[in-house]
């Protein structure tokens, strides 16, 4: 037994830190039960004394409520579409950077990680400019396409391909595979730890996403989930079970992932050097 765990000190630390990340959550949820004038009352309370699940039935089943299951829709396409695009490109670019020898690689390179000081939001207004000369605004593509090329993914799949043996890529090259058929059937099955993990970086990214989607979509049934469920708080200003409610469908899907991908995280992120 690790000796750490003998300490009564370690199990009142993870006590702590369980209550500090779990408690919010777990609020969130027990309010989204309450009646509203329980949801308001001073002092607050953390179980419900009246279990109710009108705030539910008021997002899902009353004709006059917001489109909640159809941003529900649109999130969950975008953010997946963006995810697997995301792992397409910057694996590729990745790969390349790490085995291939081209002039100016490590300029390039270099090139590519500075961008990452770059603020966000100085690319709005270009990025909103092309999307408008495509015709793309207010489209899922507005949310889908733009990022898909980002630094840190390119960085995060370089850093995994540089600690992967080379004699895999040279027994595969003496069979007669080319550089595209190495990749796809060699380094991407050695590579799934940090790509499942750039995925499931990249989908919850997108899924988060509240400023870039707020600027690119106007109508109702295009919005994502972050962008309806604040105009959901617009719409029932002191309805706290209802925005609570909304909060739930929103976390539900990110705890439901990252419960059956956790390993791959932790294995992803150990081995492209990101450790803490």
């Amino acid at each position: 037994m690790n000796k750490h765990a003998k300490n009564p000190l370690f199990w009142l630390l993870l006590v702590v830190l369980t209550a500090i990340f779990i408690g919010p959550l777990l609020l969130i949820l027990f309010t989204s039960f309450k009646p509203m004038i329980e949801a308001q009352s001073v002092p607050p309370t953390f179980l419900p004394e009246t279990w109710t699940t009108r705030a539910y039935e008021q997002l899902f089943f009353i004709d006059d409520a917001s489109p909640i299951l159809r941003w529900f829709t649109n999130s969950l396409i975008a953010a997946t579409l963006h995810a697997l695009l995301v792992v397409t490109i910057t694996s590729m670019a990745g790969y390349a950077l790490a085995r291939m020898n081209f002039p100016f690689k490590n300029a390039i390179f270099a090139i590519i990680i500075s961008t990452m000081l770059v603020p966000g939001f100085v690319f709005l207004i270009p990025n909103f400019e092309m999307l408008n000369r495509l015709a793309w605004l207010d489209t899922l593509a507005a949310i889908v396409v733009p990022g898909a090329a980002g630094a840190f993914g390119v960085f995060f799949m370089r850093q995994f391909f540089l600690g992967l043996p080379v004699e895999f890529e040279e027994s595969a090259r003496i069979d007669g595979a080319g550089p595209f058929r190495t990749f796809v059937s060699v380094v991407l099955p050695n590579a799934r730890p940090a790509v499942v993990t750039l995925f499931i970086i990249s989908f919850l990214t997108n899924w988060n996403d509240f400023i870039w989607p707020i600027y690119v979509l106007f109508s109702d049934q295009n919005l994502t989930l972050p962008v309806g469920l604040s105009r959901l708080q617009g719409a029932y200003t002191i309805d706290y079970p209802v925005v609570m409610a909304g909060a739930m469908v929103a976390a539900i899907p990110v705890l439901v992932i990252y419960s059956f991908v956790q390993r791959y995280i932790i294995a992803g992120v150990a081995s492209s050097g990101l450790k803490g």
